[in-house]
């Protein structure tokens, strides 16, 4: 099946550079290019993007803003958002997350990342590192008092749904690591985690992985650690 790639970057140079790589993949074709949100959240409509590589930044509607558009019609749940940042420690990465968007990567990024973030974003997998997991994230969260502030009550209160597996499986995804290394220390099958996975993410109403990472911190599941 080939992978229906949305290219949104108000930059017409760096929209060509990322066309002429996609285009050059077997598995994956470029639909349409955006120059800003608004016409990105048009675009897929009309496009039936798969993947959308989404520029945070962008005059107008920004990337943020239509990822958000995007998470809240029914009618794109198939669609992922990949946000490129011009930095990966980005001030609006976990924003991005919260929005709805599967994970982020910096648009110094190498052409093989590129690519292989586009297949596993498709596959519905979170595009966040273990490192970004436990780094980034939790400490874009546990800046100042947004933590407390921003924390979903009703998320919350939904944790109590979860059997106690899932928890455990909820905890070890918020802290990084894969499917694999989840059924390693859980010893049970990796097919078991991504039931456990799947259910959970019906239960929290979570898109993908990346927003039941944001979800186990939010809903104070799992508490920041800076070490």
């Amino acid at each position: 099946m080939t992978i229906r790639v949305l290219l949104a970057d108000d930059q017409a140079l760096l929209r060509s550079a990322f066309r002429v790589l996609v285009d050059s993949e077997p598995d994956m074709e470029v639909v349409g290019e955006a120059s800003d949100g608004a016409e990105a959240v048009r675009l897929v409509r009309q496009e039936r993007a798969d993947v959308v590589l989404m520029d945070i930044r962008m005059p107008g509607t920004d990337g943020l803003a239509a990822t958000r558009l995007i998470s809240a019609d029914p009618g794109l749940a198939h669609v992922r958002v990949v946000m490129l940042t011009t930095f990966e420690v980005d001030e609006y990465v976990v924003q991005s997350l919260r929005a709805g968007a599967s994970g982020f990567l910096g648009k110094g990024a190498e052409p093989e990342e590129l690519l292989a973030a586009i297949r596993i974003a498709a596959g519905g997998e979170a595009l966040l590192s273990p490192a970004a997991t436990k780094g980034l994230i939790a400490k874009f969260l546990a800046q100042g008092d947004g933590l407390d502030d921003d924390r979903d009550p009703a998320r919350a209160e939904r944790l109590g749904a979860l059997t106690g597996r899932e928890r455990e499986v909820l905890v070890q995804v918020a802290g990084g690591h894969s499917n694999d290394e989840i059924a390693e220390r859980l010893e049970v099958s990796p097919l078991t985690v991504k039931t456990h996975v799947n259910r959970a993410m019906a239960k929290l109403g979570a898109r993908d992985r990346a927003q039941l990472v944001v979800i186990a911190y939010e809903s104070g599941l799992v508490r920041p650690r800076m070490d």
